[in-house]
């Protein structure tokens, strides 16, 4: 009778880490999913040829900011993004990156839902990136 509580608690045990990790999972493409619907991914080479006439945004904190960021980025970190995104133009596009790309389409998200519409995220993020970059003095 023991042994059969003990399992029976496994059981239950596994099937609610399941639906865990089946959640987490499945927000994660519902993320992604999004992304996908309103921002252009772009490589390296793409990103290049059209951040002249954009607004290159990192989303990353500002200490790797200062460590290192694309030549004519400026830094509104995500954790203060819902703050600081209103100074973003809606008339130019805009150009996001982090240091892969989770924020990014996270954050395309947010700006879609707020009517702009020009935007691209850096495919393959900072850690990347092989153009120009600038680092604080």
């Amino acid at each position: 009778m023991i042994l059969l509580g003990t399992i029976s608690i496994w059981v239950v045990l596994n099937i609610v880490l399941a639906i865990i990790l089946l959640g987490i999972v499945g927000y994660q493409f519902y993320i992604w999913y999004c992304g996908r619907k309103v921002a252009t991914l772009l490589d390296n080479d793409k990103f290049k040829a059209g951040m002249h006439r954009a607004q290159i945004i990192d989303l990353r904190e500002q200490s790797n900011f200062d460590k290192g960021h694309i030549l004519g980025a400026r830094n509104l970190p995500f954790s203060q993004f819902k703050i600081s995104r209103e100074s973003i133009r809606k008339d130019m596009p805009v150009y996001l990156y982090d240091q892969g790309k989770a924020l990014s389409t996270r954050a395309a998200v947010q700006l879609n839902k707020l009517g702009y519409q020009n935007i691209y995220i850096l495919k393959d993020g900072f850690e990347r990136w092989d153009g120009k970059t600038k680092k604080a003095k």
